[in-house]
């Protein structure tokens, strides 16, 4: 059971327990003991030792909701402010308290600062955030400077080991995603490739039975039409029944062709859907028009790349929950609209990723149209046309029940 559990969830819970014990002794002290004598400030301020108690677990509750998931630029700006609360959270309860309960906290502090930081950052934030530890444990009237810098160092190495086991953890989290992403990029190109050699092997026979059945039926048909002529009585008429028979086949063939390259389409649908497969923090809502299908394996290698730049960015970047995607054809142009509910931003900043997309769809005369606004998430365009552009042609689009009408320059075809 424990194995289905995921470590980053099981990570948090003990967080919250190990501060839920923590309040224990808090308790305590507001039921139990005397109240703070102020004038000599050996007592325990209850009310500020409850706010800081309570504003640590609400920090912690925040900066470990989303733990292990990929998080936005804006969500990654409140890092620094998130771990800064719960550090002087800590301390101040320590303080407050009178007791070395902040120690105990700052080991909860040093299983989250990996998730929030950089290792390095997270270790001289770590270091620095027992200092203060230090004057908390002479505030007690059994440690003098030395022995509070023992206890603090002591505390230093449980604060370390957990660090670098949250760190561990993270280290696994992103090789997981990385993994279920590579293995999706993997399923769906294995179906594109698969679909691409059924098309192949497809193209192959009907060639192959163009250029040698269909050329010996033609020779074969020719010939018995030669000897219907040169025969008399009962033989012209077995001759005339066999040219009879050989253009049926002829015709057979040629249908038989053609069926087999008009079905050699590849399914597009049946290559997109893998990559929206098991997406960890991402609802994925596939609109794919049935059937998708077109002819060349180079524009469904595009398409597919496309959206699967699309989902990344929406896991990466943009912090969204849930990405539409629509995938349809219109006319000669395949149509991709996908759009998320994530944080948007007030102008388009193209990476590498959008970049290449632009240069995969240029290469095919495709377009690639950006939509955004702070707090509008992000809207993706794409049209790709289908079929390839033939100096001196003009072909109008038509619906797939009507006939398509081609003009050429100057006469008529």
């Amino acid at each position: 059971m424990l194995g289905r559990l995921s470590h980053t969830r099981l990570l948090r819970a003990t967080g919250l327990y190990t501060w839920a014990l923590v309040g224990i002794p808090i308790i305590l002290n507001v039921w139990f003991l005397p109240p703070s004598s102020g004038a000599d400030g050996q007592g325990v301020d209850v009310p500020m030792t409850a706010l800081a108690y309570f504003t640590f677990g609400g920090c912690y509750w925040l900066a470990t909701r989303s733990l292990g998931a990929r998080s936005s630029r804006a969500q990654d700006a409140w890092n620094i402010p998130l771990a800064l609360v719960l550090t002087l959270a800590a301390v101040a309860v320590g303080v407050y308290s009178r007791t070395g309960l902040s120690a105990m906290l700052m080991v909860i502090v040093a299983g989250v600062l990996p998730w929030l930081l950089s290792l390095r950052v997270a270790v001289a934030w770590l270091l620095l955030g027992h200092v203060p530890l230090v004057w908390s444990f002479m505030a007690l009237e059994d440690f003098n400077f030395w022995e509070a810098l023992f206890q603090s160092a002591f505390y230093v190495g449980f604060a370390a080991f957990v660090l670098i086991t949250a760190y561990v953890a993270r280290q696994q989290a992103e090789a997981r995603e990385e993994q279920r992403r590579l293995n999706a990029e993997l399923r769906a190109t294995r179906v594109l490739l698969a679909e691409s050699a059924r098309v192949n092997e497809r193209t192959r026979i009907s060639r192959e039975l163009h250029d040698l059945l269909g050329h010996h039926l033609t020779a074969l048909s020719l010939n018995l039409e030669v000897a219907g002529h040169i025969t008399e009585g009962r033989a012209q008429e077995h001759v005339r029944q066999a040219h009879t028979l050989a253009r049926l086949l002829l015709t057979d063939v040629r249908e038989a062709v053609s069926q087999l390259r008009e079905s050699g389409a590849i399914d597009l649908g049946a290559a997109l859907l893998p990559l929206a497969e098991k997406v960890p923090a991402l609802a994925i809502h596939m609109d794919i028009e049935e059937p998708l299908t077109l002819d060349d394996p180079q524009r469904a290698h595009v398409l597919l790349r496309c959206a699967q730049e699309i989902i990344t960015n929406a896991v990466r970047h943009a912090g969204a929950r849930n990405l539409w995607l629509r995938c349809r054809r219109e006319g000669c142009n395949i149509l991709i609209d996908a759009h998320d509910d994530g944080a948007g931003s007030e102008q388009v900043v193209s990476g590498n990723g959008l970049r290449g997309m632009r240069e995969r769809l240029s290469q095919y005369g495709g377009e690639l149209n950006i939509e955004t606004g702070r707090g509008k998430g992000f809207r993706l365009h794409i049209r790709l046309p289908v079929l390839e552009p033939v100096v001196g042609l003009a072909v109008d689009a038509a619906p797939p029940s009507e006939p398509r009408t081609e003009t050429v320059s100057g006469d008529t075809a």
